[in-house]
């Protein structure tokens, strides 16, 4: 396969969101489960909330004309969440209420406990109250056929619990993305198993599938492939009779003897949309698709892999589920001087602080090569240092994008 030349991050975000379209299935799930999911249909009330007036306050349900007086009332019951009191209150009359409870018949107003005093068993109010006072009206929240929540929301614990109130038991989501992860290279071996002469611990998979699952994928793990076009082919092929939305490879996209994912994705004819960005760390990626199924390709150095499935596989992963892939970019000081930057783009491991005056002070990490797993887990975020930019002074403003 011929190598493309290097194209610039926003192109080959560009290529890659291009005709993405949201999936199509969906999920019917409970309440329990609908968090950080996205509605496939809008959330229409199908009750009034409240569905009563109800108090405000502890306090006294009472009609608002009989406190201009002055005069006693008369208590003649109670009206509490749950519990309502049946009968009516008639002139110089008022029920003891307590927060959430239905306002009686009769009463039009709500005078708090603080406002009143008892002499000889009756309820003296110390300040005249209007009417409408303290009481939250029925349908004061929503009403009954209300279009509460649209399609397309990201289902927020507000919103589950609006969707809850609204009488909803179960919602329709859009169907979670699919992702398989395949770990390629002679060189790797799980976690916990001898590490033999010139073999390394597989990582980055552990750490791709774990950020994939942040962002409402699920995750199949396809483990580790070695070295051999056959049993990565094989995996390919297996990702496609499965479903899979995304088929995300870690190592071999470079252009290396034992760098096979070009030649077996060729094999299939896959056309890429891009091999090799103008980036660093992450300049070996590659992306395609395999009839519905997107493909992937991150490079194997921990810090590009992370790296690039921060810029590239999230925005995917949104754009599947239905979601928007607004830039993630933010605008921060430097709290380090920085050198001038060459023909990549670079995104630099830093920790983010919070200044007195509000702003983000931004500060590179010392250490940046792109196989220092150590200095990708130490940083809150990526410091964005364009191609060709001049030096930068400590104070200076910059962008970055916030690691979560």
């Amino acid at each position: 396969m011929s190598s493309p030349g290097l194209i610039p991050v926003d192109e080959a975000l560009r290529r890659l969101l291009a005709d993405v379209e949201p999936i199509p299935e969906t999920d019917e799930v409970s309440l329990a489960e609908a968090g950080g999911r996205v509605l496939a249909e809008p959330v229409v009330a199908g009750r009034t909330q409240p569905d009563f007036d109800a108090s405000a306050m502890d306090g006294y349900a009472v009609r608002a004309a009989d406190t201009l007086t002055g005069g006693a009332l008369d208590l003649i019951g109670a009206s509490a969440a749950g519990r309502a009191f049946a009968g009516a209150i008639e002139p110089g009359q008022c029920v003891r209420i307590f927060t959430g409870a239905p306002v009686p018949t009769g009463a039009d107003a709500v005078l708090i406990q603080e406002n009143t005093r008892f002499e000889d068993g009756r309820c003296l109010p110390l300040e005249p109250v209007e009417p409408g006072r303290n009481i939250r009206r029925a349908g004061n929240d929503f009403a009954r056929g209300d279009a509460l929540i649209a399609a397309g929301s990201v289902m927020t614990p507000g919103r589950v619990a609006l969707a809850a109130s609204a009488g909803r038991p179960t919602l329709l989501v859009r169907r979670r993305p699919r992702v398989a992860v395949l770990a390629t290279g002679d060189e790797l071996v799980l976690p916990g198993d001898v590490v033999g002469p010139s073999q390394i611990v597989a990582s980055n998979s552990f750490g791709v599938a774990a950020f994939a699952r942040t962002k409402g994928a699920t995750v199949l793990d396809y483990g580790i492939a070695p070295d051999d076009e056959a049993v990565i082919g094989a995996s390919l092929d297996r990702a496609a009779a499965e479903g899979i939305d995304v088929f995300v490879t870690i190592g071999g996209a470079s252009v290396g003897d034992h760098d096979l994912i070009g030649p077996v994705l060729a094999s299939r004819g896959v056309a890429l949309d891009f091999w090799k960005v103008r980036m660093r760390p992450g300049k070996p990626l590659m992306a395609g698709r395999l009839g519905p199924m997107r493909i992937l390709g991150l490079p194997g150095n921990p810090a590009s892999a992370l790296v690039t499935a921060v810029l590239f596989l999230e925005p995917l992963l949104l754009c599947l589920a239905g979601r928007p892939a607004a830039s993630r970019e933010e605008v921060g000081i430097l709290g380090a001087d920085v050198p001038a930057n060459d023909g990549r783009q670079d995104f630099v491991r830093a920790t983010l602080s919070l200044r007195d005056d509000g702003r983000i002070e931004v500060v590179p990490l010392p250490r940046q090569d792109s196989s220092l797993l150590s200095t990708y887990a130490s940083a809150d975020g990526l410091l964005v240092r364009p191609v060709e930019a001049l030096p930068a002074r400590r104070g200076d403003p910059c962008r970055f994008i916030r690691l979560d």
